[in-house]
């Protein structure tokens, strides 16, 4: 099969919500050899990707009726989850791991990551976003529950916005209703990075958004996937619904 950085699926679903998942994948794309030089439990931990993530992305778009947009390469590849010039979209160290295939790429090299997966990506997002002007960003991300040397982190689910909250409002006050949730409001990460997903493609366009990040131990089975995916999209349901047009 010919390699592709994303995968889109339910791309003839009609909802106006566009759900996309950054860093759905621990794909090492087959031109930078399938690996980075990182032992296989390294590849398998939060630095290499959202653990739990994409399964629950699909799982909201199909509980929507929404299109999901997938990256499919290891965010230590590239992070397209940041703007091209953030010092960090190329990760040499990360809680603790040390990326061999990252500590001497060179401009270059960081130029052809960039064209061969990041824009394919971006172009992607762009492309699924413009289909309806009343389009909805929901982004699916997932957080580990401890960093190494960290204390651990309390919340089971957060909702990440800059400073258009018109539907991160509506959702945190519903997901704080919920009387077995530990909410936290951008946490464990703050809520923007210039040039990040959402800030590309939601705010520059003022489009409607949210980043959701959801512990991955909560999100380990598809099991759970599929019940975080259906509990989210009817809670999002309801935030919209709230939100003036």
């Amino acid at each position: 099969m010919t390699y592709c950085p994303f995968r889109v699926e339910g791309e003839e679903r009609q909802s106006r919500f566009l759900i996309t998942c950054d860093h759905a994948t621990n794909t090492v794309p087959p031109k930078l050899g399938g690996t980075l030089g990182l032992p296989d439990g390294d590849m398998a931990r939060h630095i290499a990707y959202d653990v739990g993530a994409a399964g629950v992305a699909r799982a909201l778009g199909t509980a929507l009726g929404a299109p999901v947009v997938l990256s499919d390469f290891s965010r230590l590849v590239i992070d397209p989850n940041r703007g091209e010039d953030d010092p960090t979209l190329l990760m040499k160290l990360y809680d603790g791991s040390v990326i061999p295939a990252n500590r001497h790429a060179d401009a270059a090299e960081r130029t052809r990551r960039l064209e061969a997966y990041h824009r394919p990506y971006h172009r992607a997002l762009e492309r699924l976003a413009a289909r309806r002007e009343d389009v909805v960003i929901v982004s699916v991300h997932s957080f580990t529950r401890q960093l190494r040397g960290r204390p651990a982190r309390p919340w089971h689910v957060g909702v990440l916005h800059a400073w258009d909250a018109r539907l991160s409002d509506p959702l945190i006050a519903l997901l704080q209703a919920e009387p077995d949730l530990v909410v936290g409001r951008n946490e464990p990460y703050p809520g923007h990075l210039p040039g990040d997903a959402i800030d590309r493609h939601a705010l520059k366009h003022g489009r409607l958004n949210t980043l959701l990040e959801v512990r991955n131990d909560l999100i380990e089975t598809e099991a759970a996937q599929q019940h975080w995916g259906e509990r989210l999209a009817g809670l999002l349901t309801r935030a919209l619904a709230q939100v003036p047009d």
